[in-house]
């Protein structure tokens, strides 16, 4: 099957200037990214949209296909559907392209083992599956609100505190990529529909980088593990 990668870089974001070009162990936060999409064999093509003259630039020193993305879609509140539905487009009707599978990488999650995405996209298709999302396992995680000035759980009775033992599996969406049919997209206007599945990563893979103090963290995982290399 005919699968594509459309990486979303938008030059502006709050919590880190000029995020997705920052140093991470000397590589550009999105050279990451590319990198192991790079790495996967199932991929045809591989681009990157933005707004950003600078980050289409450092896409292109990486080997990679860029489409400049309008302004008008690329603000603090435009959404990611609007990004890959505008790349969908482009990569349709200017470069005569159909893609069966979009593989969507997010940026700030540069935490991936080389063979996650084709492992991901393999298992896709063996369970066709019409989108998926990747996900780490939270196994004994208690979660509390506040509500009218007061704490309470949400998620357990805490006079009745279960064994970790019988707790059920819950999966936390880590936001490192989806993969979805075009037309999921289309028909939904969203990353998920259909018959979804899900790809579970490690827990050390649900680092973002979002805030200056994330990045050290990252900095360290990915130096410290070699399957993260």
């Amino acid at each position: 099957m005919n699968c594509v990668a459309i990486i979303l870089a938008r030059g502006g974001s709050k919590g880190i200037k000029n995020k997705n070009l920052i140093e991470v162990n000397k590589k550009p936060l999105i050279g990451w990214t590319i990198e192991s999409a790079l790495k996967c064999k199932e991929l045809s093509h591989i681009f990157v949209s933005s707004d950003s003259q600078k980050i289409l630039e450092c896409a292109k020193s990486f080997g990679v296909e860029t489409i400049k993305r309008p302004s008008e879609i690329s603000s603090d509140t435009s959404t990611s559907e609007a990004g890959w539905f505008h790349a969908l487009n482009h990569i349709k009707n200017k470069l005569n392209i159909l893609p069966e599978i979009i593989l969507a990488p997010q940026v700030t999650s540069p935490i991936r083992k080389k063979d996650d995405f084709s492992k991901a996209i393999n298992y896709f298709i063996e369970n066709n599956y019409d989108s998926l999302l990747s996900v780490n396992v939270m196994r004994d995680f208690f979660i509390w609100e506040k509500k009218d000035n007061n704490f309470i759980p949400i998620n357990y009775d805490f006079k009745n505190r279960p064994r970790r033992q019988i707790i059920k599996e819950k999966y936390h969406e880590n936001g490192s990529f989806y993969l979805f049919k075009p037309e999921i997209l289309i028909k939904d206007n969203n990353r998920l529909g259909g018959k979804i599945g899900v790809y579970i990563m490690d827990n050390l893979q649900h680092y973002q980088i979002d805030e200056p103090n994330d990045i050290k963290t990252c900095e360290y995982i990915l130096r410290s593990y070699n399957e993260f290399k």
